[in-house]
């Protein structure tokens, strides 16, 4: 009996390669989100040490000067921080279209394989039915 191909072999190997290509590009995409989030904790956390030194300092007394120092200072990063909030925004957007690829590709793949199997067991029914009816025939023979 000749041994099982699946015509489509090709065809899912492609699949399976487009599919880590995607799962690639999505874990690209969750880093670069992640990375993102740790850039604005940093500044986050540069805008509560500074806004904390600027109230103890105001509390020791500083001159028109200093404050407004501070008082620009923490405006800047209060913008930046906003600024970075778009770029995490974008960046999420970008995360969830690649997710929403890797489900499409995997749906593809899932599909082929499932018709893969269904291929394999109809030509292990074939190969059965095939080698009764030889054992069949041969004991036939065998007995006439």
């Amino acid at each position: 009996m000749k041994k099982f191909t699946f015509q489509l072999e090709t065809v899912m190997d492609y699949k399976n390669q487009k599919l880590e290509s995607k799962r690639n590009e999505h874990g690209q995409a969750i880093a670069n989100v992640n990375r993102q989030k740790e850039k604005m904790s940093a500044i986050i956390k540069k805008y509560s040490e500074v806004n904390l030194e600027f109230n103890e300092k105001k509390q020791q007394g500083l001159t028109i000067v200093e404050a407004m120092e501070y008082s620009v200072f923490l405006q800047k990063l209060d913008s930046q921080l906003k600024q970075e909030e778009s770029i995490l925004t974008e960046l999420k957007k970008v995360e969830e279209k690649k997710r929403s690829e890797v489900v499409e590709v995997k749906i593809e793949t899932s599909t082929l394989e499932k018709l893969k199997e269904k291929k394999y067991n109809q030509y292990k029914k074939e190969t059965q039915k095939s080698e009764e009816l030889f054992i069949e025939e041969f004991i036939t023979r065998k007995w006439c």
